[in-house]
């Protein structure tokens, strides 16, 4: 039988609709917030529950009855060339239009082209206050679409409410966006007069940023699915999932609906393997869902290329928390909230080096049908995978290594994007990259036989000791004794010949077997 609850990766959750977890179970602090009549901001990427908390809350407040309710967007007056007249109408258009869907009647505010004085956000969410006998919490959405002047406008009308609320202005405001409330600055022209603060919403009490899914979580909400239809995600189901994810909202229902609609094609007696997860992932990877494609387009900005390239060579920073590069990345989701920064799911480790070498994967030809690196009994041959690596290498680096965006982490996305025929084969290679490490790992998996490579730039004459001790502990936490250590040169002499400059060794050290390439 067809379930009539399905997972959601379109705009926001309804539970009578989606497979959803209460987005307000671990948010005491915003009714905490409400009841002292404070306001605060609330920040998260895109399609992370943003918009479902929102309508949950203002549904939830609404029939509780203390508080009347709105969620509204500002989006419409979110374009640069729009004056502060207009854009004072589309915003209070949008919330008049909104609040019929939250709000009884005589609740709502006053239709705007009924309104006789002076039309601004102001002046309208003063007479609606004092209209209501309950107070009014307001939720303000994608505040971060507004520029300028415009976006002056409105968070100084709203700090000047916030001197008489709740009698006479909403009691609660809460702008809600992509990012938090210091990044607001940047959204305005320097020649724009100043908000008169550091902050430039300095009333707000405190911001909020939406977390991702936990592990029990995303259990909970595949638990639903079962309930309904009886088909089970078993528990190394959930955590490769969880792996896979980082508990990313959009890509935890987008892996499961890939999963149960596409592969499984609404066959609910059919068994969920991780064979399906891992076709799952691959086919949103290939796809380039909507999600991916926002994600994909913020890597030509230079501040989040700034962070990604030091992220895939192991480079240090000289950030600290409060650099805008790094908060900004982790704003969008493109990196983790905790040290060491890494890009924040498996997912999109894989997909950010294969878009940015895309060029190159295409140029990359298969000589023949046969696969060559392929030994006779179906294992691959990486010894041999990697001498013809070397020679493209030699022929090919100076080329290519111009082509890139990415120019500091070229040699890495050459190696990867030649690596990319084994996953085309059946395998699965995880990366490891994270700022401060010096080094990229890559675990390629192929037909159950695994193998270490480490990536490492030779920015100083210790790169090779230093890569012979981070592969030897590397290898240690694995279990492994069999590794390979790769050493890029980053500006190699033009006078020193390409069959004196690459190196093939094999060495022991602390009791590992190490293929040391030099290039």
């Amino acid at each position: 039988m067809k379930s009539k609850r399905y997972f959601n990766t379109t705009g926001f959750c309804m539970p009578e609709r989606h497979y959803m977890i209460d987005p307000l179970r671990n948010q005491k602090i915003i009714f905490d917030l409400i009841e002292k009549t404070q306001y605060f901001t609330i920040h998260a990427p895109r399609q992370t529950g943003k918009t479902t908390l929102l309508h949950e809350l203002a549904h939830r407040l609404n029939k509780e009855g203390n508080y009347i309710s709105v969620v509204f967007s500002v989006e419409s007056a979110g374009y640069r060339s729009i004056t502060e007249e207009i854009a004072n109408k589309k915003i209070i258009n949008s919330l008049y239009s909104s609040s019929g869907q939250y709000l009884n009647k005589k609740n709502c505010p006053i239709p705007p082209e009924k309104y006789t004085k002076d039309l601004t956000l102001e002046n309208y969410l003063i007479d609606w206050a004092i209209s209501q006998t309950k107070p009014i919490v307001l939720l303000l959405d994608e505040i971060d679409s507004l520029y300028d002047d415009v976006l002056v406008s409105v968070l100084r009308q709203l700090r000047n409410g916030f001197q008489i609320r709740p009698k006479r202005f909403p009691s609660t405001v809460a702008l809600v966006g992509l990012r938090d409330v210091r990044e607001y600055k940047t959204k305005v022209r320097p020649s724009e007069v100043s908000l008169g603060s550091g902050s430039p919403f300095n009333i707000k009490a405190e911001s909020i940023l939406l977390g991702t899914f936990t592990k029990e979580e995303i259990t909970e909400l595949y638990s639903q699915h079962t309930k309904d239809t009886g088909q089970i995600f078993l528990k190394e189901v959930v955590d490769r999932i969880y792996e896979l994810t980082g508990g990313q909202p959009w890509l935890v229902n987008a892996i499961a609906r890939e999963i149960v609609v596409k592969i499984l094609n609404e066959d609910f007696t059919k068994k969920i393997t991780l064979d399906h997860v891992e076709s799952a992932k691959e086919n949103i990877i290939q796809r380039r869902d909507t999600h991916l494609d926002s994600l994909i387009d913020k890597l030509k900005e230079e501040r989040v290329k700034n962070i990604v390239s030091a992220i895939i060579n192991g480079d240090g920073v000289l950030f600290d928390n409060y650099d805008d590069s790094l908060l900004y990345c982790r704003d969008l989701g493109i990196i983790s909230e905790t040290k060491p920064i890494r890009i924040a799911n498996e997912i999109y480790r894989e997909i950010i080096p294969r878009v940015l070498n895309r060029n190159l994967q295409d140029s990359i030809e298969e000589e023949g049908e046969t696969k060559w690196y392929i030994k006779s009994n179906g294992k691959l041959d990486m010894d041999k995978l990697l001498k013809a690596f070397q020679e493209f290498y030699s022929e090919n680096s100076e080329v290519w290594l111009e082509r890139f965006d990415y120019k500091e982490a070229g040699p890495h996305l050459l190696l990867m994007a030649f690596l990319q025929r084994v996953i085309n084969g059946g395998g699965r290679i995880n990366r490891e990259m994270a700022v401060g490490t010096g080094r990229t790992d890559l675990l390629i998996e192929f037909n159950g036989d695994k193998f270490v490579l480490e990536l490492k730039l030779k920015r100083m004459p210790s790169a090779r000791q230093k890569g012979l001790d981070q592969i030897s502990r590397y290898l240690d936490t694995l279990g492994m004794t069999k590794g390979y250590l790769i050493l890029f040169e980053i500006k190699p002499s033009s006078i020193i010949p390409w069959e004196t400059r690459v190196k093939w060794e094999d060495v022991t050290y602390q009791n590992k077997n190490i293929t040391i390439l030099e290039m």
